[in-house]
């Protein structure tokens, strides 16, 4: 009697990336639009009694500001899962992001051309102080690019190894195709065994 074997199922891999940006970018829109499970948030409201910590700016309609992280978890096919983690934005927070970058493979820069400067320090910690594959990506607020990414590319001073694209954080469609430019910008760097290091094992 014949044996049935049972299909071959792809070895499952996890990867971790890390969504970052300055405060009010998007990133906590970008957790939540894509995660495929309910997302984790540590958001805290923002107080007149904050206002010296937290900038409490009128005309973004923002009340809540991440205190922690933002995870959320995607599926992109059967041998692989992302798990993300949204850094907070503030100042104040910011020595949480070498915990945050701990073990990621790749992060994504959310960028807001209303308030470029404060895309500044996302970028710069990535650049100087993690060795971390980046991916910049300006969050297209109202749906709108609002400059050419040459000229956002030129303004950040960012250099020509590192990706840039746009995204609308509000559309998972937007933000799968961004965070698979993360992907596939981490595995670039990744250095491929050669053949002789192969036939050593």
């Amino acid at each position: 009697m014949a044996s049935a074997s049972l299909p071959d199922s792809p070895l499952l891999t996890s990867a971790k990336i890390v969504i970052a940006g300055g405060f009010g970018v998007g990133k906590t829109t970008c957790v939540g639009a894509i995660s495929e499970i309910p997302p984790v948030n540590t958001e805290a409201w923002m107080t007149a009694a904050s206002e010296t910590v937290d900038r409490l700016d009128p005309g973004i309609d923002k009340t809540t500001t991440t205190v922690a992280m933002d995870f959320g978890r995607l599926t992109i096919g059967p041998d692989l899962v992302l798990y993300l983690f949204g850094t907070p934005g503030q100042p104040r927070f910011w020595p949480m992001w070498d915990d945050l970058c701990r073990g990621a493979v790749g992060a994504l820069v959310l960028a807001d051309t209303r308030d470029l400067a404060a895309s500044f320090p996302a970028v710069n910690y990535f650049e100087q102080d993690s060795d971390v594959p980046f991916v910049v990506c300006v969050n297209l607020f109202d749906g709108v690019l609002q400059h050419p990414l040459d000229d956002v590319r030129a303004a950040l001073a960012l250099p020509a190894h590192v990706p840039l694209t746009a995204c609308d954080a509000r559309d998972p469609s937007s933000v799968a195709r961004a965070l698979l430019t993360v992907v596939e910008h981490a595995m670039s760097r990744t250095p491929r065994p050669t053949a002789g290091a192969l036939a050593a094992r």
